[in-house]
């Protein structure tokens, strides 16, 4: 059974910077789908851990464990590049004047 197993020390460094590296490249560019591809992503990493668990047969129970691990990784993953997501398209909407999809965060973005 194939395991993206991004509880590995190495793997989630080396995804928390790419995650980084594309939302920096996002902000800077001031295009907002950047981030949005990165929060697509890690939402199909999630649908991938949840299937495995779902069809995880009693041969391979030891990976349960890990596999819940990753879980919680992706939800984590997934809040960083959803507030991300919120902060370039808030960016990309004031750089040319069009109206953000969402404003509730504004009180946030004003202290950051």
């Amino acid at each position: 059974m194939f395991l993206f197993d991004i509880s590995n020390p190495l793997t989630l460094i080396l995804m928390l910077a790419v995650t980084i590296l594309l939302i920096f490249l996002a902000q800077e560019i001031k295009k907002s789908y950047i981030a949005a591809i990165v929060l697509f992503a890690y939402l199909i990493i999630l649908v991938m851990h949840v299937a495995q668990i779902a069809t995880l047969s009693e041969e391979f129970r030891y990976m349960l464990a890990t596999i819940s691990r990753c879980i919680a990784i992706d939800f984590i993953f997934i809040l960083i590049s959803f507030f991300s997501y919120l902060w370039v398209d808030d960016i990309e909407a004031k750089a040319e004047g069009k109206k953000s999809i969402d404003n509730s965060l504004d009180w946030f973005w004003k202290k950051v």
